[in-house]
């Protein structure tokens, strides 16, 4: 399976625990593609509904409005990955690749 830092995917992210983000729900792969290529697993970040903080950036998916979760963030295996749904335009991902830099300087 080829994966992209960018692309979101249908994500089946349980089972989980406590006030973990669960379910098979929409995550963008933040993780570069020089890892991408040769691990069987990605770094990504759940799409959800909510308001906009600072670490929840807004996005949209399938026309619907929604939330990156960044202080969600999670290392899956690729086996996780369902179905493609689409590659973010490269401001969208620069805006959400920016709230993860800038959630880990803090």
């Amino acid at each position: 399976m080829k994966t992209g830092q960018g692309q979101v995917w249908w994500v089946s992210l349980d089972p989980t625990i406590g006030g973990e983000i669960r379910k098979t729900r929409p995550a963008v792969i933040v993780s570069p593609d020089e890892l991408n290529a040769h691990l069987n697993t990605v770094v990504v970040m759940p799409l959800t509904t909510g308001r906009v903080y600072p670490f929840r950036i807004p996005t949209k998916v399938q026309g619907k409005p929604g939330v990156a979760a960044v202080d969600q963030v999670r290392t899956i295996d690729k086996r996780r990955l369902a179905k493609k749904i689409r590659t973010l335009k490269p401001a969208e991902l620069h805006r959400i690749l920016d709230a993860l830099n800038e959630m880990f300087r803090h």
